[in-house]
């Protein structure tokens, strides 16, 4: 963890606010790939993960674009309402589950809302490469549309789709024609504009591993754990072994007898919980596992995921 503190604080979009965050020892900030994001942890035991949207090359700060939640549990309401510069802050090494392929002929960007964060540091960094890049940009309302200031010298690449403006949805189809050949797609923002970037991809024939998603929340997640049945999950190097019971994670029984696992989510969007899995079927309800991943069976995101079969054996 670093110790930092909240430098600049700027309005950037109606319900967005950037927060500059720098070392409190003057010292450089962990290095970071675009697309990353960071822990960050405030004041009553909150923890929430903000993407980063400077580009890599900057050492000297962290800078966060941070939504207000329609229903915040407490830490985007605490950022909008009662953060200011001068306060002091932890945040975690910075983490990619998000990043530029490099060896892709073209980066097509698809950001809706607060999506536009990580893909900002995306931009930045295809910039500085070279690299051949196009952005589609949805929002609602120009009001709500942040980081404009920052895309206007690359009008030429940027399309901005404006829901009040328009009387169609964004033509997600039209903006994915043409691609280059080895063309790669990353997509950010609600989840009816990553499924239908998802289909509208497949049809274009891109492979899946050509399309890639970031999710900052859990919506169109699998249902209540409550509906589902208990298991038996086995810690082989502990030598124990503890019923899971409908309506509560792996991670809350371990946590229950004592068995506390690094987590940060708990929605199954960071990975900082991913557990080796070494026997038994896992239920995937995570969001950052590839589907080869998932195939291996060789682990398993606890905060959300279960079992298929009456028990699950853990490298623990």
């Amino acid at each position: 963890m670093r110790d930092v503190v909240v430098s600049r604080l700027t309005h950037e979009a109606e319900g967005v606010i950037g927060c500059e965050l720098r070392a409190a020892d003057g010292a450089a900030l962990p290095a970071f790939a675009a697309g990353a994001h960071v822990d960050v942890h405030l004041p009553g035991g909150l923890c929430r993960q903000y993407s980063l949207t400077n580009g890599p090359a900057r050492s000297d700060l962290y800078s966060l674009g941070i939504g207000l939640a329609q229903n915040s549990r407490g830490g985007s309401r605490h950022v909008h309402e009662q953060l200011r510069v001068g306060d002091r802050l932890q945040v975690s090494p910075p983490r990619s589950l998000f990043g530029l392929t490099p060896h892709a002929a073209e980066h097509v960007f698809i950001a809706g809302g607060i999506g536009i964060t990580p893909i900002l540091s995306m931009i930045e960094a295809s910039e500085i490469a070279g690299q051949n890049w196009r952005l589609l940009y949805c929002v609602r309302s120009r009001a709500r549309a942040a980081y404009l200031w920052r895309l206007a010298p690359h009008h030429g690449r940027v399309h901005l789709h404006v829901d009040e403006e328009r009387d169609a949805l964004p033509d997600i189809q039209g903006f994915l024609k043409s691609l280059d050949p080895g063309a790669h797609v990353y997509c950010c923002g609600p989840t009816p504009l990553m499924d239908a970037v998802g289909r509208h991809a497949a049809a274009a024939g891109l492979s899946p591993l050509a399309v890639h998603f970031e999710r900052f929340s859990a919506d169109g997640a699998p249902a209540d754990a409550a509906a589902d049945g208990a298991f038996r999950v086995t810690l082989r190097r502990q030598g124990r072994s503890y019923m899971v019971p409908a309506g509560r994670s792996i991670l809350q029984t371990l946590e229950d007898n004592g068995i506390a696992l690094p987590c940060s989510c708990r929605e199954g969007l960071c990975r900082t919980c991913e557990t080796p899995l070494l026997a038994g079927r896992a239920d995937h309800r995570d969001f950052v596992l590839s589907d080869e991943e998932r195939a291996a069976n060789s682990s398993i995101i606890p905060c959300v995921s279960r079992a298929l079969d009456g028990e699950l054996v853990l490298d623990l």
